[in-house]
């Protein structure tokens, strides 16, 4: 059998502490060079003038925010996770930016289309399905040298078949449930498991990871089970890979969980994992902003209503300006309860009801926006747009903020604030 190519975490390890520091700037698949790092789409996208919504993706923000991780890590190589359509941003759009960072390592997913989506994306650095896949599309995917997670009785048995007909070890991380009883071979059960999984010729144990339920009082008796096991392993000289357990939030909160390799998602995008009460250790830039143009500028007389429910009624003279993003593209309903949105360099309170493709702002006793304008939902722009205040502001959690963005949303190039 002939031998699989190096596996990525014995390539991090080899970088060292000084070159960890440095940046990782060793690529570890050959690359035919960047992959654009945002895109226009073609047929169907938005001109540059209209009004349809759409989402800029900022790759030097991407890319600030890596570098944050890994300084606050203390340079622990970074496995990116762009789950759920690259947490809103677009997998085509961050997947081939974090491919480039010096500072990560890999790419992981939890839909096997996801693992797809970023290969033909261009991205070359390794991929890591975490969950399950058939073998019919464990094959697709080991073809297109994407890692497999195995975390069941028999998956040992299933993934040397593909060994046998690739004439190569299938490279895999080894999936343990610690405590969440979501996925994961059961902690309690796991060591024959894993010695059963490294010992196969057919395998190539490139890590070994866990999730967090996020309790952080009972996450620390999960990093105890997850460590307990990986030391008995090694003491019975399993090779088992590196050991990866810290997602955005023990990035910040738990450094103790750093361990090996870390695993953020959230973070990379540029929220906050627990409303910003982290911002003293790591400082983030949000990726992304959600736009329209104003659709119609009006003035309301006294008793004129807005939307669906009458819930606002104008007590005098007064302009509204509709925006065409609703609760079909992502954007909350309940923004009405105190959300803002930017246009140009002022904010106005939404109101009425955010229906399923617009929204009103009240603009107030004189008509300080025009039809055409660009309104920013969510952004960095000013703090009132940040997908954590708006996360605050609505009571839905920041991860709900950016992954309910719809992913028919056209992406284009980060513009400028007046553009």
């Amino acid at each position: 059998m002939t031998p699989s190519r190096r596996s990525f975490l014995k390539r991090a390890a080899s970088l060292g502490a000084a070159a960890v520091g440095a940046g990782l700037a060793t690529p570890l698949v050959d690359s035919p060079g960047p992959a654009p790092l945002t895109r226009t789409r073609p047929a169907g996208g938005p001109s540059a003038g209209g009004y349809d919504p759409w989402i800029e993706v900022n790759p030097d923000h991407l890319r600030f925010n890596a570098g944050e991780a890994a300084r606050t890590t203390a340079g622990r190589p970074i496995l990116a996770v762009v789950k759920n359509n690259g947490y809103g941003l677009g997998l085509e759009e961050v997947g081939p930016t974090l491919d480039q960072a010096p500072e990560v390592v890999g790419l992981a997913v939890v839909k096997v289309e996801e693992a797809h989506r970023l290969r033909d994306a261009g991205v070359q650095k390794p991929v890591l399905l975490m969950s399950r896949a058939t073998q019919e599309e464990a094959r697709d995917l080991v073809r297109r040298d994407v890692r497999l997670a195995p975390f069941s009785d028999g998956d040992g048995e299933r993934l040397a078949r593909l060994a046998d007909e690739f004439q190569r070890p299938v490279p895999v991380h080894l999936y343990l449930d610690t405590g969440m009883s979501r996925l994961g071979m059961p902690h309690h059960r796991a060591l024959p498991w894993m010695e059963e999984m490294a010992t196969r010729p057919e395998l190539e144990v490139e890590g070994c990871f866990m999730g967090f339920t996020e309790d952080l009082e009972y996450d620390r008796e999960q990093l105890r089970r997850f460590l307990e096991l990986g030391r008995e392993a090694r003491n019975r000289g399993l090779s088992v890979g590196h050991l990866h357990a810290a997602s955005s939030r023990h990035v910040t909160f738990m450094p103790e969980s750093h361990l090996e390799m870390v695993r953020p998602g959230l973070i990379l995008f540029g929220a906050h994992v627990a409303g910003g009460r982290e911002a003293e250790v790591l400082e983030l830039r949000p990726a992304l902003r959600l736009r329209a143009r104003v659709l119609r500028v009006e003035r309301l007389r006294p008793g004129d209503s807005v939307s669906y429910g009458r819930n606002y009624v104008a007590r005098d003279a007064v302009w509204v300006a509709t925006i065409p993003v609703g609760h079909s593209d992502g954007y909350p309903r309940e923004a009405v309860d105190g959300c803002r949105i930017l246009v140009g360099d002022r904010t106005y309170p939404v109101i009425g009801a955010v229906s399923a493709s617009h929204c009103v702002v009240e603009v107030g006793t004189d008509r300080t926006v025009e039809q055409g304008g660009v309104a920013t939902l969510m952004g960095p722009d000013h703090p009132d747009i940040h997908p954590n205040e708006i996360s605050d502001i609505t009571g839905r959690s920041v991860y709900d903020v950016l992954m309910h963005l719809s992913p028919g949303l056209p992406k284009r190039e980060w513009l400028g604030p007046a553009d």
